[in-house]
């Protein structure tokens, strides 16, 4: 064996690997970005290892996947909290947006990606909707996203094909690096749909978009351009048979339950992607309105299936479903999360030979101690401040508890700078 080996020792594994399953005291033993092996018996030869991790009393799970945020908001956080759906469209993306340069946009990435680091979310798709963005615009989110280290598909929009292009062509042009590039497929009518998705296939990458009420997706098939990979976001009220043909074509769902009921998209659907046979990823969606962790959309996720389902909600063409569990939630914010964003094969479970994404919990907090049900607990009990060490592609972000990152105070002086001049009236005002 050789390169840099690093051991997470005696920790109570959440492998979310069915062949590997859930050890109560157990290693990881990660070779530069690899996870190469998972047991009891995998920090044998110990005493060679370049990082020693002790991770006794710890939980040890696979990073967090948030399969839709739209990162450069991160610089505006809070203002939108009370917003409806209609207000956060004229606020933020009509009035403050529009005001951000690309410094600013470059410290929203930055930010958003070292809070989805802190808060144990290795892995996020940018869904990009910066209103008519020029390349220095482009580049400067980029920037952000690969000086951050967090993985990140990174889904452009809103620019011209000719961007996108150079995007793809210069900085983006492989599938297999930390940072890899899909489409934001929102768009106005059939033309701008059959633009954008031409431009997708083009350039061989994925598209995402927004979908609310309706036929949606049936649309798309009559358009000629629904294609497996897709995601869709919200898919709240969709009309019946919609979410089986977002099935049957290969395409995935993303649900953002806490922006989905406070802005008023509708009901989080998950008890009609259960009843379609999908297994959705989870979402903060907007940090204007929203945490930049996982842990509460797992929970209000968790209650809200449950209470669907409880209502009968969840009726398929077999009967009811099951009741949905907090095993269930974790997978959404784990291993179905990487399959949505087509990197299944890559991160969202503890299994040899993926990329080591790693987050380690503390678990001796008053609030959470004793652990009876690890799975239980992540969802029902822990937050943000449990997280005390981050991994990407090997590489620790966040050790005891601290970001590994010697930028972050300039970073928020940058970002409480940015706040100060948007209180400012814009010109002409």
């Amino acid at each position: 064996m050789s390169g840099r080996r690093t051991l997470i020792a005696g920790g109570h594994v959440l492998s979310m690997d069915p062949a590997i399953g859930e050890l109560p005291c157990a290693d990881v033993l990660v070779e530069d970005d690899v996870i190469r092996s998972v047991g009891p018996d995998a920090g044998a030869g110990a005493a060679d290892v370049d990082d020693h991790i002790d991770a006794r009393g710890r939980l040890v799970l696979p990073g967090f996947v948030d399969t839709h945020r739209h990162m450069w908001q991160a610089v505006l956080r809070g203002c939108g909290a009370d917003q409806t759906l209609g207000e956060y469209f004229e606020t933020v993306l009509g009035t403050l947006g529009p005001r951000l340069t690309p410094d600013d946009l470059y410290v929203g990435n930055a930010l958003s990606a070292l809070a989805a680091l802190d808060a144990g979310v290795t892995t996020v798709q940018d869904v990009s909707s910066v209103g008519k963005p020029t390349p220095e615009h482009t580049d400067a989110l980029l920037d952000a996203l690969e000086s951050s280290g967090v993985r990140c598909v990174f889904a452009y929009g809103m620019g011209p094909a000719k961007d996108a292009r150079r995007v793809r062509e210069t900085r983006l042009g492989t599938d297999d690096a930390l940072v890899t590039m899909a489409v934001n497929a929102d768009g106005g009518g059939d033309d701008d749909s059959r633009r954008i998705w031409s431009l997708a296939r083009d350039l061989a990458i994925p598209a995402a978009l927004h979908v609310r009420g309706g036929r949606p997706v049936s649309r798309l098939r009559r358009l000629g351009v629904l294609r497996p990979g897709t995601v869709f976001i919200h898919g709240t009220g969709l009309e019946e048979g919609e979410m089986r043909l977002m099935r049957d074509s290969g395409a995935a769902l993303s649900i953002a339950p806490a922006i989905e009921m406070t802005m008023g998209h509708g009901l989080p659907p998950f008890g009609a992607a259960a009843a379609a046979g999908l297994r959705p990823g989870l979402s903060t969606d907007v940090e204007v309105a929203a945490a930049a962790d996982l842990f509460g959309p797992m929970r209000t996720g968790f209650q809200v299936a449950r209470l669907s389902a409880l209502q009968g909600q969840r009726e398929g063409p077999d009967g009811p479903a099951a009741l949905p569990t907090t095993r269930d939630l974790l997978e959404f914010a784990t291993i179905a999360g990487a399959e949505v964003l087509g990197l299944g094969r890559q991160t969202g479970s503890l299994t040899p030979g993926k990329q080591a994404d790693v987050v380690v919990l503390r678990a001796d907090r008053p609030g959470v101690a004793p652990v009876y049900d690890a799975v239980g607990t992540v969802v029902s009990a822990m937050g943000p401040g449990d997280v005390e060490t981050v991994l990407v592609a090997g590489r620790v972000m966040k050790r005891d508890g601290r970001l590994v990152h010697s930028d972050l105070p300039r970073l928020l002086e940058r970002a409480a700078a940015v706040r100060d001049r948007l209180r400012e009236p814009a010109p002409g005002r």
